[in-house]
């Protein structure tokens, strides 16, 4: 039986993974998008939203502030 790992733990997810995180974040961020009434404008600020959500981390102009 193999035993896990450290290094198994901070392996990088795969391609598989990543789109579907990146599916997750365009459609929360075209959620965001129709709940400001469909507004353009504010495509870069919707997506750092929504990867904040999706992934957990601050959005990067908040960080500054």
């Amino acid at each position: 039986m193999r035993r896990k790992t450290v290094s198994d733990s901070t392996a990088k997810p795969n391609k598989g993974s990543l789109e579907l995180t990146e599916e997750l974040i365009r459609a929360r961020a075209y959620q965001l998008y129709e709940e400001r009434g469909c507004e353009d404008g504010h495509d870069l600020e919707d997506w750092l939203r929504a990867e904040a959500e999706i992934v957990g981390k601050k959005p990067a102009a908040a960080a500054g502030a």
